[in-house]
């Protein structure tokens, strides 16, 4: 260990000297075994703190990308496929959860049935989309595709309404594309014209040949379905205009709604959708839906058919033949991803199962394996960083009184929900049988339809999760005023949460998890809904405008980060993820500074408190993805590449500079009146 001490020492860290008797040596040390030393902190501090780990552990050639997250899912679908195998030699009860998790699985293993079938599975439907010959057919069509999980140009879902978080409401969004948003039809560089012509030209016309076309039917069917999709995209909005809850808020009576799309008869739609007692809707684009009602006028009935085959044919082909999944992968896994081949068959049955059913496999899990001292250890920890926020926002020299008092309102508003639910969902009337892993899967989205849409009019079940307990990630509802933090979320691979130090816990949990969600209540698009969760003005203008100018300042930040050829990132556009990745830092220092381990100040392994902290926050972020995958995240994600996350922010933080010894003419150096500051 003393000889990883000094070589520690010599790869350009500033470090106050330490005895060597006063030298704590932890060999199961999860952030100093992942450092790469060769890199200075003040370079590049992700590659620092990561490239050790980066370095052994190479992207698997079925992944587009791999970090901790994929490290702490195998974990978990090891932990999954042994409840599923127990229950697949069970043989229980026809109704019990372990019968339909034991029912779903061999479906989904057994490749000769799904072959013998083919698309067998979906022939209801696809005779349905043949008997569409006018407008009501396509959309009746569409509609009913909707209730067992096809995506097409009907966004519907049942929702909180915005500006009155108690009510549960019919939402309309846009919709209707095959290719990942909006700017894939019309940027002009090469990497998305690529993906673009490929798309043209080899994968619609594959699938709808799958479908049962013809060479000549699916030829002129894909040029039909991407005519359509180009139409829609066209009066579809861009990734940053989605973030703006006000812009994206427009309640209509029925009868309003029929006025903006007089083609559109809603009611029968909403028959065919399987809702009842629709009065009104929230319309979140209402110039997508004018589109569409223009399409469905200038597009025939046969164009609408392929459209709506391909939609199927799409939504299903992970579950059907080998010529339908094979094709599917090709396109989303390689043209758009970059991976190089499948998952292994049983882990891509758990991950779909996860998707359906996962609550039910959550129970079993968490019995096994989320311990009752961890949910306390985080339960605590999110207090911890409630009181520091509380601090925080006493301390504020741009926000007035009247502000103050209301953000403490909502801050102390905020419920937490750790580990997994006090109240688990109800699977009795979802239906599993072994005779098909199609129909198996279609049930599933049926019965998740219809608890999703038995919601309308309905009082909102704050019990409910949106997340699995093994789900590695986290939310914070601004329409609930409630942060998520399920079991997975603070698993580090290879570590017992006991084997945790506090510093390395409050940058991986507290800082980039709890603060972070926290923060969301009060970033960008969270801090216009009020402490009831509903969208309503209650800062003062003046404030408002001191808010915007320091939130413009990081958004620009990240604008001028430059990631993949001339891709930058959107500053605005992931501006509300970095906002709580900056607050949660700023809160998750200051919570730790009040631990023994702080005060005590003793390294662990050559690494101060402080500094175990801020690589304990990397590890959060611990990851590389391929090229075409970055590519993507930059045009269709909110959220910046997991380096930046850490690098950017970090650049704000004035401890950071200290703990590793920043100095100008460092590239993570920023200058003082560059950084931002906002809570």
């Amino acid at each position: 260990m003393i000889k990883h001490y000094q070589k520690f020492i010599l790869g350009g860290l500033a470090l106050t000297a330490v005895a060597l008797n006063a030298y704590i040596a932890v060999p199961n040390d999860p952030v100093f075994n992942n450092l790469d030393t060769s890199v200075s902190p003040g370079t590049d501090f992700f590659k620092y703190a990561n490239g050790g780990w980066l370095k052994r552990n190479p992207i698997p050639a079925a992944y587009s990308s791999w970090g901790i997250g994929n490290v702490v899912s195998e974990e978990l679908r090891d932990r999954l496929k042994k409840i599923n195998e127990d229950a697949l030699a069970a043989n229980a009860s026809k109704g019990t959860i372990t019968q339909k998790i034991g029912d779903f699985y061999f479906t989904g293993l057994d490749t000769v049935n799904i072959e013998k079938r083919g698309i067998d599975p979906l022939k209801e439907q696809l005779a349905l989309i043949d008997e569409a010959n006018d407008i009501n057919g396509v959309l009746n069509a569409a509609a009913v595709l909707t209730t067992t999980g096809t995506r097409n140009m009907i966004g519907s879902r049942v929702g909180q309404d915005a500006k009155n978080s108690s009510k549960m409401m019919l939402q309309l969004g846009q919709a209707g594309l095959g290719l990942p948003n909006r700017d894939y039809y019309f940027k002009t560089d090469a990497r998305t014209t690529k993906i673009r012509t490929d798309y043209t030209t080899n994968h619609l016309p594959a699938m709808l040949k799958i479908s049962g076309y013809n060479d000549d039917q699916a030829k002129a069917g894909a040029e039909s379905v991407y005519k359509i999709e180009k139409f829609l995209a066209d009066s579809s909005r861009k990734l940053e205009k989605l973030r703006d809850p006000y812009a994206n808020y427009h309640k209509m009576t029925i009868a309003q709604l029929n006025a903006l799309t007089p083609d559109i008869n809603w009611n029968t739609v909403f028959r065919s959708l399987e809702l009842k007692s629709v009065d009104s809707v929230i319309v979140g684009q209402p110039e997508y839906y004018r589109a569409l009602n223009t399409a469905l006028k200038t597009f025939p009935a046969s164009d609408w058919k392929a459209y709506l085959r391909w939609k199927l044919i799409s939504s299903y082909a992970s579950y059907l033949n080998n010529a339908a999944d094979a094709e599917s992968f090709r396109f989303s896994g390689k043209v758009i991803s970059g991976r190089k081949e499948q998952l292994p068959r049983w882990k891509r049955v758990l991950d779909t199962e996860n998707g359906l059913m996962g609550e039910a496999l959550g129970f079993l899990f968490v019995k096994e394996y989320f311990p009752v001292t961890a949910k306390q250890r985080y339960t605590d920890m999110v207090e911890a960083i409630r009181q520091a926020y509380r601090e925080h926002i006493a301390k504020l020299d741009w926000m007035s009184p009247e502000t103050k008092q209301k953000a403490l309102v909502k801050l102390n508003g905020i419920h937490p929900k750790v580990g997994y639910p006090d109240k688990w969902k109800d699977f009795s009337t979802l239906l599993m049988d072994r005779e098909s892993y199609a129909g198996n899967v279609m049930r599933a989205r049926h019965w998740a339809y219809m608890v999703n849409i038995n919601k309308l009019g309905k009082p909102v079940d704050h019990t409910e999760w949106g997340m699995t307990p093994q789900t590695y990630n986290a939310s914070y509802s601004p329409s609930n005023n409630e942060i998520t933090l399920p079991a997975a979320q603070f698993t580090i691979p290879g570590v017992k949460d006991s084997e945790i130090d506090d510093a390395v816990a409050y940058g991986y949990v507290a800082a980039s998890t709890i603060g972070h969600e926290i923060t969301h209540g009060f970033d960008d698009e969270g801090r216009l809904f009020d402490a009831k969760g509903n969208l309503k003005t209650w800062w003062t203008p003046t404030d408002s405008v001191k808010f915007t100018k320091r939130a413009n300042m990081l958004a620009d930040q990240f604008s001028s980060y430059v990631v993949l050829d001339s891709l930058h990132v959107n500053g605005k556009a992931t501006l509300g993820e970095n906002i709580a990745d900056l607050g949660g830092i700023v809160l998750g220092i200051d919570a730790f500074k009040k631990t023994k381990q702080y005060k005590d100040g003793k390294p662990i392994n050559g690494l101060t408190p402080m500094q175990r902290f801020f690589l304990g926050y990397a590890i959060g972020w611990l990851g590389q993805e391929r090229d075409e995958a970055l590519a993507n995240q930059i045009l269709t994600d909110v959220h910046a590449p997991g380096f930046l996350r850490v690098n950017g922010p970090f650049s704000d933080v004035p401890e950071f500079y200290e703990a590793f010894h920043i100095k100008k003419g460092d590239r993570m150096w920023l200058a003082p009146d560059k950084r931002v500051k906002i809570w």
